[in-house]
C-alpha cells in the first residue's frame, strides 16, 4: 500500500524535478495529482513513463490525500498550505514561508530525520534553502566529531536558483555579448549575470547581509545545533545549474584532514573526489543531474588553532530542493505513515 501524493507547482523547474525524483527513487505512490494556476491548467508533466494534466490548484480538495510536496513561493503558500494541512494531508514545503516558525521541523533527512516527527503541530515540514541544506549535510557529521565552533562560508549559486527566468537572463545575455546588435538589459538580477559574478542574493538586511545570508545562518543554527556561529557571503554567478562552496570550519578540537576526510566517505548523501592534482575536484558542471553532495579540497586551515577548509557542490535543483522534500517525504513515511 502506498500514498496520495500531490505536487503543488508541478510545472516550474522544481515542480518537474519533484515528480522526476519521484518516480526515479520509487516513492510508494498509489495515487498522484500535479497542480498549477489557473494560467497553466491542462499543462502535460512527466511523472515516470506517464503524461499526467496539471489539475487547477484553487479548486483542488486535499481531502484524503497524504502528502503535498508544495514549489509554489511564500506568497501563495501562505494562502493554500493552510487549507491542504487542515485536510489532514501532510505538507511538505520548499518555500521560505516556515523555515523559522518553531511549530514547524526543518528538515534535511541525513542531517535531523528525527525532527519529522514534530510535523504534527501543523502538519507542515520545511524545506531548507538551497545553500544550506548541502552545506549541512557536510558539517553534521564532522560536528559530531569534532564540534563546530565557527563557519565562514562564500557561495557560488547558480541562476536556476531564481528559476526559469533567471536561466533565461543569463542565456540571453551570454548570447548578446556575441551580437553587438542587441541588448539583453539585467531584470531579474541587478547587474549583468552574463560572465559576471554577483555578490547579491536576496534582499540586503540593514546590518549589511542579505536576505540569503541570513537565511544560511539561521537555517545552520536550526537544523545542527544553535550554537554554531555562521558568517555567509552569497554569490550569484553565471553557471545554469550547480551550486558551490568554499566552506571555512573552526572547531572546538584538533580534526585531522585526512580522519575528516574518512568521515565524510562514511557519511550519508555525500560522495567524497579529493585528489590533489589537475581536475581531482568536482565542479557544479560534474554535479547536475546527481543526488550526491560532493565534497573536494579538504586540507588543514594552519591559520588557527583547529581548522579545516574544503569545496562542496550540488545540484540546487535535486539536493537543494526537489530531492530533499522526497528525502522528507521518505522518512515521514517511514518513521511516522508506516506505508508502503
Amino acid at each position: 500500500m502506498g500514498y496520495k501524493v500531490v505536487v503543488v507547482g508541478a510545472t516550474g523547474n522544481v515542480g518537474r524535478e519533484m515528480l522526476n525524483i519521484l518516480a526515479e527513487r520509487q516513492f510508494p505512490v498509489d495515487e498522484i495529482a500535479v497542480l498549477a494556476s489557473r494560467r497553466s491548467l491542462g499543462t502535460e508533466v512527466s511523472f515516470g513513463d506517464k503524461t499526467l494534466k496539471t489539475q487547477d490548484l484553487d479548486a483542488f480538495d486535499f481531502t484524503g490525500w497524504d502528502i503535498a510536496l508544495f514549489a509554489i513561493g511564500s506568497d501563495a503558500t501562505r494562502t493554500y498550505a493552510p487549507k491542504a494541512a487542515a485536510t489532514g494531508c501532510v505538507v511538505i514545503d520548499n518555500s521560505s514561508l516556515y523555515r523559522y516558525d518553531p511549530d514547524v521541523p526543518l528538515v534535511v533527512p541525513e542531517v535531523n530525520p528525527e525532527a519529522v516527527d514534530g510535523y504534527s503541530r501543523k502538519n507542515i515540514i520545511a524545506n531548507p534553502n538551497c545553500s544550506t541544506a548541502q552545506m549541512v549535510v557536510a558539517l553534521k557529521p564532522l560536528h559530531d566529531r569534532a564540534h563546530i565552533k565557527r563557519v565562514v562560508v562564500s557561495t557560488y549559486q547558480s541562476v536556476s536558483g531564481s528559476g526559469k527566468d533567471g536561466i533565461d537572463e543569463l542565456w540571453d545575455q551570454t548570447k548578446a555579448v556575441y551580437n553587438p546588435t542587441q541588448e539583453v538589459p539585467p531584470k531579474v538580477y541587478p547587474k549583468q549575470i552574463a560572465f559576471n559574478v554577483i555578490p547579491h542574493i536576496d534582499v540586503f538586511l540593514e546590518d549589511g547581509s542579505t536576505k540569503e545570508e541570513w537565511k544560511m545562518v539561521a537555517e545552520t543554527k536550526k537544523i545542527v545545533d544553535d550554537a554554531i556561529k555562521v558568517t555567509a557571503t552569497c554569490v550569484r554567478v553565471p553557471v545554469f545549474v550547480g551550486h558551490a562552496e568554499s566552506i571555512n570550519i573552526e572547531f572546538e578540537e584538533f580534526l585531522d584532514e585526512d580522519e575528516a576526510r574518512d568521515i565524510l566517505r562514511e557519511a550519508p548523501g555525500i560522495m567524497v573526489i579529493d585528489k590533489r592534482e589537475d581536475g581531482g575536484y568536482v565542479t557544479p558542471v560534474e554535479c547536475v543531474g546527481d543526488f550526491a553532495t560532493f565534497i573536494s579540497r579538504i586540507r588543514q586551515d594552519s591559520t588557527i588553532e583547529n581548522g579545516l577548509n574544503l569545496w562542496c557542490v550540488s545540484d540546487n535543483l535535486r539536493k537543494g530542493a526537489a530531492l530533499n522534500a522526497v528525502q522528507i517525504a521518505e522518512t515521514l513515511g517511514n518513521r511516522v505513515l508506516k506505508k508502503g
